[in-house]
């Protein structure tokens, strides 16, 4: 996997408009989140975040899921992820970004 494919993925999951045709699920941001924090940070490194803070928990927990993970395997795995969530959409704009990433 190439940092190039990478890098690109992200650009293209952090433009994704939110009303946009190409709507990643919770889940599938959650994996978005904890891929690229392994990806770029490695294992948490920060204390979980207190009781009442229920998205920092759930962000937290599913990038603590992934302690060990190399940076070359979450960054794998968040394209593939991309990748799969744009050819479900199956439109024009994810097909763009599909030859983008693979051109990449």
């Amino acid at each position: 996997m190439s940092k190039a494919k990478f890098d690109k993925a992200v650009t293209i999951v952090q433009s994704l408009p939110k009303d946009g045709p190409i709507k990643p699920s919770q889940d599938d941001q959650l994996f978005f989140y904890s891929h690229y924090k392994q990806a770029t940070v490695g294992d948490v490194n920060t204390a979980r975040p207190g009781l009442l803070d229920f998205v920092g928990k759930a962000k937290w927990d599913a990038w603590k899921a992934l302690e060990g993970k190399s940076a070359e395997d979450a960054m794998k795995a968040y394209v593939d992820k991309l990748l799969q969530v744009l050819e479900a959409a199956n439109t024009d704009e994810s097909k763009k970004y599909i030859e983008e990433i693979n051109a990449a």
